[in-house]
């Protein structure tokens, strides 16, 4: 298990076998996600946008705006 410090700023230092794995390097940036209360995910992102393009395929069929606002607001209602 590889662990690291939190400094009094706050501050962490990446172990260089963590940053090779996630492939990151000084300037890149990180996502820290929550998987679960008090659980987390790191996540580079340093890839850009446009390398998503024809990753998930084309919907059998076309969604309109108004359903995808319905739904929207559907899941805002239940939420609450």
């Amino acid at each position: 298990m590889t662990t690291a410090t939190v400094t009094s700023k706050g501050q962490v230092t990446i172990p260089a076998d963590v940053r090779q794995a996630l492939r990151v390097e000084a300037g890149d940036r990180i996502e820290f996600v929550q998987v679960e209360p008090g659980r987390f995910e790191v996540v580079a992102s340093t890839r850009p946008v446009t390398e998503l393009k024809g990753m998930f395929p084309k919907p059998a069929r076309p969604v309109s705006v108004e359903a995808m606002n319905a739904a929207i607001q559907a899941r805002g209602a239940s939420a609450r």
